[in-house]
């Protein structure tokens, strides 16, 4: 087997009593998009600083392009892109000269520099205490990604970003992932990693309780009904289907529910016994089955 893009055994990481994550397992494949999802307090940063060498692991292993994570690995940093949550600037230098300082602990001129400052149309001339917040975040991206890394650690890449620029973003996103970088997405807005994701891991309580692929994930969790009977029909004609939850009455004719799992041909059935108008059947977005999951998980899994 390759090595993967990241790769954690049983990494164990506490704050004191406090927990980070425990006995996290993870695998990350080379040239993949991975999306890592969980509530605030999940372990999602805790992870991230320690794949980084920024915090030391109280236990287990973590591995990164093939190699050892170590809390002096800046030769492995150099390979990767790194663009943080919270970003932390020098606010009386301008975005040029954050440019040309991490450059020289890189080596060089990185190779997408000039690039990303064109797509982007950022002003690099300008101090960071001038910069809105967007233009703070678009410094933050074209820092953590002027260097063509093979490795795009984003947490939250598009935050205080118009719709135009993010979707400049995620245009040149998509370009280095087809030029086989990995991408490694933390992210609260889910529709962005549904965009970009193939597949997604979701951490609770410092545990990787979920990881699938995002096709996979719609299709098995939730969906969501609306159906229109050409005569008066009760919410009863719906809540003895396998799998349905939440009917709701939208008219004396009209249905919605909410359809779990691998069900839909228990609804057909049933609904072939009713006289039906119209209907619709939707897989729900990647927030509605995260929301799902979490709720069901919290009162016993359905």
């Amino acid at each position: 087997m390759t090595a993967a893009a990241i790769e954690c055994k049983s990494l164990t990481k506490y704050y004191g009593k406090a927990r980070g994550i425990d006995g996290l397992d993870l695998r990350v494949e080379k040239g993949s998009t991975f999306g890592f999802l969980g509530p605030n307090g999940a372990g999602k940063t805790t992870t991230i600083r320690c794949l980084l060498g920024m915090l030391r692991a109280n236990s287990g292993e973590a591995f990164v392009l093939g190699e050892k994570v170590r809390l002096d690995g800046a030769v492995l940093r150099r390979r990767i892109g790194y663009v943080a949550g919270e970003v932390k600037l020098y606010e009386k230098e301008t975005g040029r000269w954050h440019i040309d300082y991490l450059s020289r602990f890189r080596g060089g001129h990185g190779a997408l520099t000039d690039e990303l400052i064109e797509r982007l149309q950022f002003d690099s001339t300008r101090r960071v205490r001038e910069l809105s917040k967007g233009n703070r975040q678009k410094l933050a991206l074209i820092l953590g990604m002027m260097h063509d890394p093979e490795l795009l650690m984003l947490d939250e890449p598009t935050s205080g970003l118009d719709p135009l620029n993010q979707e400049v973003v995620f245009d040149i996103i998509s370009e280095r992932v087809a030029a086989g970088s990995t991408l490694f997405l933390s992210s609260h807005i889910l529709s962005e990693v549904e965009r970009v994701c193939s597949t997604v891991g979701i951490i609770r309580e410092g545990r990787i309780v979920v990881e699938d692929r995002v096709d996979t994930l719609l299709k098995q969790r939730l969906r969501h009904l609306e159906v229109t009977f050409r005569d008066a029909t009760g919410a009863e004609a719906l809540e003895s289907v396998p799998g349905i939850a939440e009917v709701q009455t939208l008219a004396p004719n009209k249905l919605s529910a909410k359809v779990r799992g691998d069900h839909v041909d228990d609804l057909l059935k049933c609904l072939a016994l009713h006289s039906v108008e119209d209907m619709s059947l939707e897989h729900a977005s990647l927030e509605d089955a995260f929301v799902d999951y979490y709720r069901s998980d919290e009162g016993g899994r359905q």
